[in-house]
């Protein structure tokens, strides 16, 4: 079968984190092969790929930007892919890549015993090599045809759901637990910062929670600040400037460098996951207020003084527990007319193609279809 396989390098890592996303595409560690369709292991289930999403954590594993202390939580070579929709058994449905110690053949650590798969101990321990669908040597994520995964970890998408919702549903799985997580009162001002998927979908499940506090959206592009207009922003700001200005953030100069802010959002909700982002996200939150980073920064270089002076609470977050997963399938019947944040779909062998899409922010949400 086609697959999109990822090498690691470390020569290559260290040549294009220096180059960044300015990167030749045919420099990338990624490349169209064909491999050996993939066996089930024994209580496991064969699945053919129907979508499967470009993330922004597999532009950054492409383009050295993820953090090499996360390596030994991986296993390369991999077929790239960890938000998919694929049949199983004959049924639609949508696939949670975790592999946490139920799949591994452990005992079940503190963790996944609470439900909360996403902090399992084990991810690198048991019967499988480390990692998850999409960033595993030995199982292949979903930029392929045939999928191998775990019963447990099928999801089926209800009839009036297409596919094109369907795929939405891991990066929504993210957005709930990450809200979950920070619990905003329901009259909270909040600001997204970054309207790419997963801001967009922030700014969905928000809406779809009932929501009643003013929701601010930084959007860089047009094609996405339209789109959080089609969601329903409250505001769509050209910069977090603006958007902290909008609330009545004051702002104050210092001899040398950007300037310090008193006020703003009690919830910033970084989508972005950059170094820029999260510098803003910091600034932009208001005195004891709370930043949830839903983007996922790797290794950056920041200042780390208004986290003490403005005693701001930082909470991370990474993929989602069962139920989350369960309840963004659950949401999706509720979400009609999210799939237009899928944008652009295109064949394994147009890969280049797709991955300059995603580049030139022509889209938003950006897909393999087998």
């Amino acid at each position: 079968m086609k697959a999109l396989v990822y090498t690691a390098s470390v020569p290559r890592y260290l040549l294009l984190r220096a180059w960044g996303k300015r990167a030749p595409l045919g420099l990338l560690p990624l490349r169209l092969r064909e491999i050996p369709d993939p066996e089930p292991p024994q209580g496991w289930e064969k699945g053919k790929v129907l979508l499967s999403g470009i993330c922004g954590s597999d532009l950054a594993l492409l383009f050295g930007k993820s953090s090499p202390r996360l390596a030994p939580f991986f296993s390369f070579p991999a077929v790239l892919g960890h938000e998919i929709v694929a049949e199983v058994g004959g049924v639609r449905a949508a696939i949670n890549p975790l592999l946490a110690c139920r799949e591994r053949g452990l005992p079940l650590c503190p963790a996944c015993e609470n439900g909360e798969d996403a902090l399992c101990q084990n991810v690198a321990e048991g019967d499988l090599a480390p990692g998850m669908l999409g960033y595993h040597r030995d199982l292949p994520g979903g930029w392929t045809e045939w999928i191998v995964v775990h019963p447990s970890r099928v999801y089926p998408l209800p009839g009036d759901v297409p596919n094109e919702r369907g795929l939405l549903a891991e990066p929504l799985a993210v957005v709930l637990r990450g809200l979950r997580l920070a619990a905003p009162g329901r009259g909270e001002k909040i600001l997204i910062l970054g309207a790419g998927t997963i801001g967009l979908l922030a700014l969905a499940a928000l809406k779809i929670s009932g929501h009643q506090g003013e929701i601010h959206v930084v959007a860089r592009h047009e094609v996405q600040a339209r789109m959080a207009h089609e969601l329903g922003a409250t505001a769509v700001h050209a910069s977090a400037t603006e958007a902290a200005k909008a609330v009545g953030a004051k702002s104050y100069r210092p001899p040398i460098g950007p300037p310090a802010w008193r006020g703003g959002f009690p919830l910033v909700i970084d989508a972005a996951g950059t170094e820029t982002s999260l510098d803003q996200a910091l600034w932009s939150v208001v005195e004891g207020g709370t930043v949830l980073l839903l983007g996922a920064p790797g290794a950056v270089k920041l200042d780390l003084s208004p986290l003490w002076f403005r005693a701001i609470r930082v909470i991370g977050t990474y993929t989602y527990s069962e139920t989350d997963f369960r309840k963004a399938v659950e949401v999706l019947p509720q979400a009609a007319g999210v799939e237009k944040l899928l944008t652009h779909t295109f064949p394994l062998h147009d890969y280049r193609s797709a991955l300059k899409t995603v580049l030139e922010r022509r889209g938003i949400k950006v897909a393999f279809r087998p």
